[in-house]
């Protein structure tokens, strides 16, 4: 079959030239190589296509049908040939992301908001989910979470600065209890808590004081497991929680929340983009990735 299409393709440039030695130089061939080709066609059809002389080429009856019946097809597979590099270089196709909410809205979200404009044949689907989950079992292409849990063997790609998490409440609520003056003092307040999806857990508190890590156990009314149902509270009232600071930074400043304790809260490693290391990556998740990855001015 492969053998038949090289000969037709061969017959239709003698055939549109008028000339093996025309033809040859087009295709790159030798005249003789080109001449036995169209030869061996013409054997296998058992009929003649063309008419050789010494001056010029033309075509028999049999070959006028041929090339009429077969240059229009061979035209339409070369377009479409084309129609699909112009694909491949033209990113599309689904990309399927898991991140926690916070990560998602404070990062993920905004920055390819501002990217995907440009390639609307690009669908990228955002999964919420404060745990680390396994994206090959689950049908993703890629994770995002703060860089120090992401595991050993997949590839990690910084997208977001250093943060750190800080307590935080109202001013009233200060004004009723007061201020903690060391993490342990948190033990008598009244917490909100953050429930990991992926193990279940609460999320122990952890600061830090001269490089020694201190783990605190908190309690209170009220447990999420979403970054901002637990600032939403803590605006309405209801406890101390441990936010991002990125993620309330904006109440600081208009003094609705207070930030206490700041100075045991240590900075760590942001998010990151990972995903499997043996991952073919396509041009699409390649668009993602770009928009995603962090230059230090973001």
């Amino acid at each position: 079959m492969r053998e038949n299409i090289q000969d037709l393709l061969a017959f239709v440039a003698v055939a549109k030239d008028r000339s093996f030695t025309q033809a040859a130089a087009r295709l790159g061939a030798s005249q003789s190589a080109l001449s036995r080709t169209v030869r061996r066609l013409e054997d296998q059809i058992g009929v003649r296509l063309l008419t050789r002389t010494t001056r010029n080429v033309s075509l028999t009856e049999a070959g006028e049908r041929l090339l009429a019946t077969v240059a229009p097809r061979l035209d339409e597979i070369e377009s479409e040939m084309v129609a699909l590099g112009a694909l491949r270089e033209r990113p599309a196709g689904t990309v399927r992301i898991t991140a926690s909410d916070h990560a998602a809205e404070t990062i993920v979200w905004p920055k390819l908001a501002a990217a995907l404009r440009d390639y609307p044949d690009i669908r990228v689907e955002m999964v919420s989910d404060n745990g680390f989950v396994d994206i090959a079992a689950q049908g993703l292409d890629a994770g995002v979470r703060l860089g120090e849990s992401i595991e050993k063997d997949m590839i990690a790609v910084r997208i977001g600065p250093d943060q750190r998490l800080i307590p935080v409440a109202t001013p009233h609520y200060f004004s009723e209890h007061p201020a903690p003056q060391t993490p342990q003092d948190l033990v008598g307040h009244n917490c909100i808590n953050l429930r990991l999806i992926g193990s279940g857990t609460i999320y122990a508190w952890e600061f830090e004081q001269n490089g020694k890590p201190i783990r605190v156990r908190v309690d209170g009314q009220l447990i999420f497991s979403s970054v901002g149902l637990a600032v939403e509270a803590a605006r309405r009232g209801y406890g101390i929680a441990f936010i991002p600071e990125d993620k309330v930074r904006p109440d600081i400043a208009a003094g609705e929340l207070m930030a206490v304790l700041t100075e045991w809260c240590p900075t760590f490693s942001g998010f990151h983009l990972y995903y499997p290391s043996r991952r073919q990556n396509s041009p699409a998740f390649q668009v993602v990735l770009e928009a995603l990855r962090y230059r230090g001015t973001d």
